[in-house]
């Protein structure tokens, strides 16, 4: 792309970009997901949410380079609704990023290391749900105040997800998952069988939990897996759950972004939440009105710092020079997008304002 050919972006032309690959691929099928939604919505949503949340993301606006392979939100409009994909997916990434910082200050600052836990339960009906997550919410609560618990989690945050299991019939990808191939081949179950789980919701929780390094080898303060069952048998009432996943939350890159990644992530995924008009209303009044992200002990601490710019030091710079504007606007059924050089006055007040943050776009 030349300086001549600066305006109006078409498809073929974005695809060939860090940026537009990230609006057609990512962006663009979110907002197809807001039609889903206000159509799903209806009765259900006031007529003022509705009209909101419709014409959420209809306008976007990027920092970016000339050739578009950097990007930056600058503006857009937002619905701030908990159950529309774009802004699901924009608070996802930011608390991913918060969480991420979060963690690093604790583990640089108090010298704590970190284990990663999976709390289940077995499937419930949709008319079973509501109830079960107000379960789920009191047995964690009793599993926190246990004293071998109290004495050796500093903090913790706790993540409730809610998946929906939509195959009539068992999959090849269900199959082969580690953490569900044991239940079917005990059940003598195979590929194309019948789904025992078919039209029911599981709830669970992600929980990161802060411990000091000394948990890890005296035998006084670790907790074994078969504990953590036990435990979490106890508070459910249920000695019908099976397993209790739990694992510790290495210094690496990629072992401290996957527990990010499972606390950040969306509390029902898309393809679940609007699979259909009577799913998302399940959805819609079983996590109405709950906190569905919360921070305890350290971690409720270190949120305070992070929101003061106390831990900015540990935040992931960007130093990318912005030097355009991409305007996207949304027309029936697509993106149009218009490319523009920064004035110098922009150029200077964009650049220099503030530190840049890096995004995290893994996150879904």
């Amino acid at each position: 792309m030349t300086k001549k050919q600066e305006g109006k972006i078409g498809k073929a032309e974005l695809k060939s970009t860090e940026l537009g690959v990230y609006i057609l691929e990512r962006c663009t099928p979110k907002k197809d997901l807001v039609r889903k939604l206000v159509e799903y919505a209806k009765g259900v949503f006031t007529p003022k949410t509705l009209e909101r949340v419709k014409t959420c993301g209809d306008f976007m606006q990027h920092l970016t380079t000339f050739d578009m392979n950097a990007k930056r939100v600058h503006r857009s409009n937002s619905c701030g609704n908990r159950f529309c994909p774009i802004c699901t997916w924009n608070k996802a990434k930011k608390d991913a990023i918060q969480i991420s910082v979060t963690m690093q200050g604790i583990r640089e600052e108090k010298d704590q290391e970190f284990i990663l836990m999976t709390l289940t339960a077995p499937n419930v009906s949709g008319a079973e749900l509501k109830n079960e997550i107000d379960k789920f919410n009191v047995a964690f609560k009793n599993l926190m105040k246990r004293q071998a618990v109290k004495k050796v989690i500093n903090g913790y945050i706790r993540k409730l997800e809610v998946t929906y299991n939509k195959e009539r019939f068992i999959t090849k990808e269900m199959y082969n998952n580690p953490k569900r191939q044991e239940y079917f081949v005990k059940r003598g179950l195979e590929i194309g069988d019948n789904n025992p789980n078919y039209d029911t919701y599981h709830p669970h929780f992600h929980v990161v939990m802060a411990v000091n390094k000394s948990y890890f080898n005296q035998a006084t303060q670790y907790i074994s897996q078969a504990k953590w069952l036990e435990m979490w048998q106890e508070c459910m009432n249920d000695s019908s759950i099976t397993q209790v996943d739990i694992r510790k939350v290495r210094s690496s890159e990629k072992s401290e972004n996957g527990a990010v990644l499972e606390v950040a992530k969306y509390s029902a995924k898309g393809n679940e939440l609007y699979h259909s008009k009577s799913v998302f209303e399940i959805f819609y009044k079983a996590l109405k009105g709950r906190q569905l992200l919360t921070f305890n002990g350290l971690f409720k601490d270190y949120v305070k710092k992070f929101k003061n710019g106390e831990l900015d030091k540990y935040k992931k710079q960007d130093d990318t020079e912005y030097t355009h504007l991409l305007t996207s606007v949304w027309q029936k059924s697509k993106y149009e997008n218009v490319l523009r050089e920064l004035t110098v006055e922009e150029f200077e007040e964009y650049n220099t304002k503030a530190k840049h943050i890096e995004e995290n776009d893994e996150v879904e």
